[in-house]
């Protein structure tokens, strides 16, 4: 069903072209948002995830870049604004994750994830943020994980990078507040999507088997926060991590 809530708002989505990414494209299109979608290598999923925006009707967009490079995303958001018009709403989706003991997270793969999960993150805001503080208007969501809520073993530099996010999004919502920019994040638990092939059956059933509602997640649900929190529906809300978890994660 279409309907007009982001009518004539200019949507970029970074990791666009697959997963959690590709569903909040696609939801933001369904309400009237014209959608910038990022991808890095994903170039043909891109393409794909394009297509069945502009077949909801609304204009569609892709742009390639490096998130970790700021050079790369101040000329995309650039191009975004010459194509589809200055970004009014950015889902801060592009990330990156590895499975790993301690024992296998190397200062590379520490280095590597802080810098999509954290900084690419940083990059693209830093990117849009005066645009929108000059037109006093900004809606900004940025994708965290339950795991920068609880402890992660397998998944040190992950959790690391994600509980940086949930901080960012804090203080930055304190920051824009006065002028009308709203930043909140959304804290998905086990969501499926590629991530999930480099996790083996028995892993699965045990995170299921730990998962309150016993199934995992789709990314059309997670688009739904995201879509809450983009709206209207949620105009008295910033700073916050919304945790949707299947009950994995209970905050206070």
């Amino acid at each position: 069903m279409n309907e007009s809530s982001l009518a004539g708002r200019t949507a970029l989505v970074t990791g666009g072209a697959k997963g959690i990414g590709a569903a909040c494209c696609l939801r933001l299109a369904q309400a009237g948002a014209n959608i910038a979608l990022h991808y890095h290598s994903s170039r043909e999923q891109a393409l794909r995830t394009a297509d069945a925006i502009r077949g909801l009707g609304t204009r569609a967009e892709v742009f390639a870049a490096d998130v970790t490079d700021g050079d790369q995303v101040n000329q995309m958001v650039a191009e975004v604004a010459d194509r589809l018009g200055p970004v009014d709403i950015l889902v801060n989706n592009a990330g990156i994750f590895q499975l790993v003991s301690h024992t296998e997270t190397t200062a590379e793969l520490w280095q590597r994830t802080l810098d999509v999960n954290l900084n690419g993150t940083f990059n693209v805001t830093w990117a849009v943020k005066q645009s929108m503080i000059d037109r006093r208007f900004g809606r900004i969501v940025n994708i965290a994980s339950i795991a920068g809520l609880r402890a992660r073993p397998m998944a040190i530099a992950y959790a690391a990078s994600k509980a940086a996010v949930i901080a960012f999004t804090k203080s930055l919502s304190e920051a824009l507040a006065p002028f009308n920019i709203r930043v909140n994040a959304v804290a998905p638990g086990l969501i499926e999507t590629e991530i999930l092939d480099g996790v083996d059956q028995s892993q699965l059933n045990s995170l299921i088997a730990a998962t309150p509602m016993q199934r995992i997640g789709q990314p059309g649900e997670i688009a739904e926060v995201v879509h809450f929190l983009l709206s209207d529906q949620s105009s008295f809300m910033t700073g916050q991590t919304v945790v949707a978890s299947g009950g994995r994660v209970l905050l206070p």
